[in-house]
């Protein structure tokens, strides 16, 4: 129930609930970043149907800079319909007008993440075209998803 209630509040057209907007104040990772709001008050956001590659896995540095391109110190809005979770706000982010889950996708800097997708999103055709022109991490012979990698971790 869980899973389908997520995937529901992620549909295209779904009013959001909440909405965030101010400016990309640092780049945590390849899908997390931190922003501040006009009352100067800050805010952890993680993209929404994207993952990035984790510490220690390869392209983790190169999907932080991509971010950082996208989204550091330009005015992003964030449509969520979740409230924030340990302190992190996951949510579409826009960044400058640009959708910055599916330009990480489209650079090879991130996987549509199957868990919060719809099947008919766009990701998933932005993340086969990705892997076709061999861009990002998918130079790499075996890209191993950050969830899958997360879990190989966990077991060790």
């Amino acid at each position: 129930m869980r899973r389908f209630l997520l995937v529901l509040l992620f549909m295209p057209g779904v009013a959001a609930a909440e909405a965030l907007a101010g400016r990309v104040l640092s780049v945590i990772d390849g899908d997390t970043l931190t922003i501040v709001d006009a009352d100067k008050r800050r805010h952890v956001v993680r993209l929404a149907e994207v993952d990035a590659p984790e510490k220690g896995q390869p392209f983790y540095m190169e999907s932080a800079r991509s971010l950082a391109r996208i989204c550091l110190g330009k005015p992003v809005e964030v449509a969520t319909n979740l409230p924030p979770r340990k302190g992190h706000w996951l949510g579409k982010v826009t960044c400058d007008g640009a959708d910055a889950g599916i330009e990480q996708v489209r650079h090879g800097m991130a996987w549509a993440r199957p868990r919060q997708t719809l099947p008919t999103s766009p990701l998933y055709e932005t993340e086969a075209n990705a892997r076709l022109r061999q861009v990002g991490l998918w130079t790499g012979e075996k890209p191993v998803p950050p969830w899958e990698w997360r879990k190989q971790q966990r077991a060790r």
